[in-house]
């Protein structure tokens, strides 16, 4: 009898243990923690449509989203910069997740353009960096013109006006050691967006946003569509359209939050090749394309060499440029499509993540005609690279190489 109680109790234990959350089976395991900004609030409004504002629709979607991990995800802590109508300046909104030594930060907005029966539709999401075409800093000026209705905003933010494009040049400095997981979140979600929720896919981008410039984490700007495209707005007010979308982030950060998981470094595992996983990417902010403009090209009769061809090793000891145009979290065909009809396409392996390239030559001019000529009219954001002997170099260093050795 005292055997059979015994055996009964030892049973009742592991079916307790084997039902514990998992950072109580497992100490050693990190706790994943996630900070859900819903931009907006308050006396700031965000975008109004014809029936509804952005603050409400934000604050929406991150509810849900909050309690898709809270309900679906054990060993992971949800922190909300808010969950009512309040409004919260910026810095407090980084301030919130800095604090809670968060993991992982997705502040949500929703997009908007001057016009209130715009046809433009679609979602993005932006990571840190320096915009690369002016609808990308359009972008950022409106989502950092909250912090006008702030006090103290000249003092807190060392006088940064966000309605001066010179204000934005301080990003082009900006190291984040944080890009690569960013960027691979950010393709994540915008898979997501356009695989689960059947949106109109703009892409990944970047741009100065303060509230991104301030997380010490991997953290992305979400922008769920156009609350001035009536039919868009409608579907940001549904139930059905919110919860898709809240869905599609979800998803998103169970795939991250597994790779990163499994990752024994800070760059995320790469998988088999795919095509839906590619996105058209801004130049990283130390990744800077032409710094020479146009009438500052060094002179064609000087940097052609007819009389004799330099040997292999004199060639590799010159910096080879390069267009890069696509990044990825996977490996693509030779011939995907994402490629645009530019043939042949090279990747290079940094920090997890690949990055494609089209066109090479120790030329700069000619490199940058390519990129004109062929190159921007399918890729907005594309930008140079350089390299020297395989590895990898400060594009204006390679540049000043070029016109000393014209």
């Amino acid at each position: 009898m005292k055997k059979n109680t015994f055996n009964i109790l030892c049973i009742i234990c592991i079916l307790l243990i084997s039902g514990l959350p998992e950072h109580v089976q497992g100490a050693s395991q990190k706790q994943f923690t996630v900070v859900i900004d819903a931009g907006h609030g308050g006396n700031d409004p965000g975008a109004i449509g014809r029936r509804g504002r952005e603050k409400n629709i934000n604050l929406n979607v991150a509810l849900k989203l909050g309690r898709l991990i809270e309900n679906n995800c054990n060993n992971t802590r949800v922190v909300y910069t808010r969950k009512k109508d309040i409004f919260v300046p910026l810095h407090t909104r980084a301030e919130i997740a800095n604090n809670a030594k968060a993991d992982l930060f997705i502040s949500i907005h929703t997009n908007s353009v001057a016009s209130r029966s715009s046809k433009v539709c679609g979602t993005e999401t932006y990571t840190l960096g320096l915009h690369r075409t002016q609808e990308n800093l359009e972008v950022a000026k409106k989502e950092n013109s909250v912090i006008l209705i702030e006090d103290d905003y000249k003092q807190r933010y060392a006088g940064f006006n966000p309605n001066s494009a010179e204000s934005y040049i301080i990003f082009e400095f900006l190291q984040d050691k944080y890009m690569s997981q960013s960027v691979s979140f950010a393709t994540m979600i915008q898979q997501q967006f356009r695989q689960n929720a059947r949106r109109a896919d703009k892409g990944v981008h970047q741009a100065g946003f303060l509230v991104l410039r301030e997380t010490s984490m991997p953290s992305v700007l979400i922008e769920l569509g156009y609350i001035t495209n009536p039919g868009e707005e409608a579907y940001l007010l549904s139930e059905n359209g919110s919860s898709a979308l809240a869905q599609s982030i979800y998803q998103a950060f169970l795939n991250y939050k597994q790779r990163s998981q499994k990752s024994t470094t800070s760059a995320l595992p790469a998988s088999e090749p795919e095509e839906d996983t590619i996105t058209e990417q801004s130049a990283p902010q130390q990744e800077y394309a032409e710094t020479l403009p146009s009438e500052e090209m060094v002179s064609e009769q000087a940097s052609v060499q007819k009389s004799s061809r330099p040997t292999e090793k004199a060639q590799t000891a010159k910096p080879v440029f390069k267009i890069q145009i696509l990044t990825s979290d996977r490996v693509l065909p030779s011939r995907s499509r994402l490629f645009k009809g530019l043939s042949p396409v090279s990747y290079y392996k940094e920090n997890g993540i690949y990055k494609y390239t089209y066109g090479e030559g120790t030329d700069y001019n000619r490199i940058l005609r390519l990129k004109r000529n062929k190159v921007d009219s399918k890729f907005k954001d594309a930008f140079i690279i350089a390299f020297k002997n395989g590895e990898k170099m400060n594009i204006n260093q390679a540049i000043r190489e070029f016109k000393k050795n014209r």
